[in-house]
């Protein structure tokens, strides 16, 4: 089901007013930029790239609306460019090639995750959007990979959105929460809008409105017999357990969502075996990340699944990450290449492919370097997948890169995966890029009027 179009407003005010600088002083080269992530947050040994779908959706349909346009005309700072700018605008969509790495693929500081070559005036508006779409699914994405391996196999749901940044970003952690591995969300649009598979309980709420507990779980019981998750910790979350055994009720799984969780479901599991409840799953929610759950598992917890809410849909520990979208090349004829160098912001230029190395069945290190380069025995991650404004093949299914992200994941270093005493994954740069940095470097700085060489 495809996303509503998005509006072409959906960008910052500085993008329009150096597209209408460009188009009064008549620069209409073609640029490439690259949108990457600087460096790791402390809690991040690794990240996963995501959201690329949302990006291409918005690049396809591009358009200024003449109601938008009437806006921008509008407003006192466009109140100097002259009408062919809006006109431009009215007839302006995105013509452009994109190269990105595909959904799922783990991904390092400094390593692009999508590249546009476009005419300047489009690939300058369209950044907004872009650094939005990819870095906001990556970030969950990421946190969503370290929590499902927190689990070890045990099935997690994400259930964040009344914890999401707003309504329109619930559905869309729910999409990079399940292509980071998750098992499905609560969010019901996202299970329609993605078909992502979709879990639910009961909250405190529905017991406490009947007189009696027992009364609640047996109605709820009634209604859904083959999907009642009863939650056992409105008042004593024990004796609801033996609420449960004693009426004779047989719920698909009880939920543990708050108190001591290791010691609950060990004596919850062990009263459910006694009384001939073995099939009974004991699921587990209430402030949980991937530490709780690694602490969970390593005293012996008796939980079948979690849900995993607030520390997972606003990636809670790290809810940033200083992602950019830095210009690397102009062609007008020849074309020219561009770099950054004020301290600790130092941007490489050209086009750039970033090559994997494999060794003993695990991924060993990554080299960044120019698109036109060759590593052997590598894997070259960085693919076209829009030309001439449209994508160049039908986009995988998402239980597709679910998979994929889920290969790749399990490629990494164990150390790079863990959650304690980590070692970061190797990158560096090729010689050939480094040294076309400091080329550019001493071009730059060389006085007026006079070569570098």
């Amino acid at each position: 089901m495809p996303w509503p179009r998005h509006s072409a407003l959906l960008t910052d005010l500085y993008e329009l007013t150096m597209a209408a600088a460009y188009f009064e002083n008549n620069l209409r080269a073609t640029a490439s930029f690259e949108l990457f992530v600087r460096s790791l947050p402390p809690e991040r040994t690794f990240l996963v790239a995501a959201g690329l779908d949302q990006a291409l959706d918005y690049l396809e349909t591009f358009q200024f609306g003449s109601g938008e346009i009437d806006y921008l005309r509008q407003q006192p700072v466009f109140s100097g460019v002259k009408r062919e700018f809006f006109d431009y605008l009215r007839d302006l969509r995105f013509t452009g090639e994109v190269w990105a790495l595909p959904e799922g693929t783990p991904v390092f500081g400094e390593e692009p995750l999508l590249r546009v070559t476009a005419p300047i005036i489009e690939a300058q508006i369209v950044e907004t959007f872009l650094l939005s779409a990819i870095t906001f699914q990556t970030m969950i994405a990421s946190k969503a990979a370290r929590v499902v391996a927190a689990a070890a196999g045990r099935p997690v749901i994400e259930f964040g959105s009344r914890r999401a940044h707003g309504p329109e970003a619930g559905p869309l952690a729910a999409r990079a929460a399940f292509l980071g591995g998750c098992a499905g969300t609560s969010n019901v649009e996202a299970g329609m809008r993605f078909g992502i598979p979709v879990f639910g309980t009961l909250a405190h709420s529905f017991v406490m409105a009947y007189d009696d507990e027992l009364e609640a779980f047996r109605r709820f019981e009634q209604l859904f017999p083959e999907h009642a998750v009863l939650l056992v910790d409105t008042y004593d979350t024990l004796a609801a357990v033996d609420k449960i055994i004693h009426s004779g009720l047989r719920p698909k799984s009880i939920r543990l969502d708050s108190g001591d969780l290791c010691q609950l479901s060990k004596e919850a599991r062990r009263r459910l075996d006694a009384a001939g409840l073995p099939e009974t799953k004991i699921f587990a929610s209430g402030d949980l990340d991937e530490f709780a759950i690694a602490e969970l598992l390593a005293c012996g917890a008796e939980i079948d699944a979690f849900g995993v809410g607030t520390a997972l849909s606003t990636s809670k520990d790290s809810p940033a990450l200083s992602s950019v979208y830095k210009l690397v090349d102009v062609a007008a004829g020849a074309t020219s290449y561009r770099a950054k160098f004020s301290d600790d912001k130092v941007t490489y230029p050209g086009r750039k492919q970033v090559f994997r190395f494999q060794a003993g069945g695990s991924y060993s290190e990554d080299v960044i370097a120019c698109e036109s380069e060759k590593c052997d025995g590598a894997q070259p991650l960085l693919e076209c997948v829009l030309r001439s404004g449209r994508r160049i093949a039908a986009p995988p299914g998402l239980p597709q890169v679910q998979e994929y992200a889920r290969r790749e994941f399990a490629k990494l270093p164990a150390a790079c995966r863990r959650l304690h005493h980590v070692q970061p994954y190797p990158v560096r740069f090729s010689a050939r890029l480094q040294a076309l940095l400091e080329e550019l470097r001493e071009h730059n700085h060389a006085p007026a009027g006079k070569s570098a060489g």
